[in-house]
């Protein structure tokens, strides 16, 4: 007798779908898209507060561009998280190719703004390599350190998360930005240290920063060899004493604290902000808004922003913390 044949249900193209992204949007972190979600529309509010009186005639127009931006950044978030991080490890090498040809591209396309050459203009939108390259280098440091978790241990491999970043680091550094060569160290940092290195690794390389540092700002501008630009220099020295010159080179940075700490504790609202309002604080929809929002809302308007942002570095870590393997938790 012949034993009957028991049939295989496959599951439609439909069904098979269906399943994916059940799958994908039970992994999701709720609360890490509510806190995003919460600091875009925060952001987006506190931006038309401070820019209403910026252009004449148009007090949303900063928002409106904003508002764009961030639309579009929704819907490239949604495309990248549904893609296997291991697609990106797959293909780090091209980026990081990419990432260096569109940096040395600057220096040809890009048009000198105040002194630097960061953004290459495609149609309305600035573009601006160096962003790219803050995700790029993750993802190679992270398949780096990743292929090499058995020799961590090693100066090699220390040293050679240190060279894939030069480049990009020496690029930017040239443009000149050096914030975002800081942001790139960090990157670097970061690697490092969620990736295991020892941390005798780590005291080495802060002891070699510490030095280049004391070189770069003192040591070798006092024997006539200048690496940084004046104003470059004056930043930092600024940062490490605000006083040093109120009128000139920290005038920005006392500008920003005045505003802070008129802002009191519930604030002086968009109406008396004069700090903002009268352009006292200089770059107030761009480097200094954060003293603008201090001002118009106070402690309580700063302190929401923060407790945002501290949401997500805690639901950020906590992915680390239980990510499948060693290049997703980097």
């Amino acid at each position: 007798m012949a034993t009957p044949v028991t049939r295989v249900h496959q599951p439609t193209r439909a069904q098979a779908f269906a399943w994916e992204l059940g799958a994908f949007l039970r992994h999701l972190d709720y609360l890490l898209l509510a806190a995003t979600g919460g600091l875009l529309a925060y952001g987006l509010w506190v931006l038309e507060s401070v820019t209403q009186n910026d252009v004449a005639g148009d007090p949303g127009y900063y928002v409106f561009r904003q508002t764009i931006y961030v639309v579009a950044g929704v819907l490239l978030l949604a495309a990248v998280a549904a893609v296997d991080p291991n697609v990106y490890r797959r293909v780090r090498w091209p980026l990081y190719g990419a990432v260096i040809v569109l940096l040395i591209a600057v220096f040809v396309l890009a048009e000198e703004v105040r002194g630097s050459r960061r953004w290459i203009q495609i149609g309305f939108f600035n573009f601006q390599p160096s962003e790219l390259g803050k995700i790029v280098l993750i993802v190679v440091l992270a398949g780096f350190v990743a292929e090499r978790r058995h020799r961590l241990a090693e100066w090699g491999t220390t040293l050679g998360v240190i060279g894939l970043a030069a480049p990009l680091m020496a690029l930017v550094f040239k443009e000149p930005d050096f914030g975002t060569t800081l942001i790139y160290a960090a990157i670097v940092l970061g690697a490092l240290f969620f990736g295991g290195t020892p941390w005798r690794h780590l005291a080495v390389l802060a002891i070699i920063a510490g030095l280049i540092a004391g070189a770069l700002l003192w040591f070798l501008p006092s024997a006539g060899i200048e690496l940084l630009e004046p104003y470059q220099r004056e930043r930092l020295t600024g940062f490490v004493d605000p006083d040093i010159d109120p009128s000139g080179s920290t005038y920005n940075v006392n500008q920003s604290i005045t505003a802070v700490g008129s802002g009191g504790f519930d604030g002086r609202g968009a109406d008396n902000a004069t700090q903002t309002k009268f352009n006292y604080l200089p770059e107030h929809s761009t480097d200094f808004i954060f003293s603008s929002l201090a001002e118009q809302r106070g402690f309580m308007g700063a302190a929401i922003l923060l407790l945002l942002y501290g949401i997500v570095i805690w639901r950020g870590t906590k992915i680390v913390a239980v990510a499948k393997d060693l290049y997703s938790a980097i």
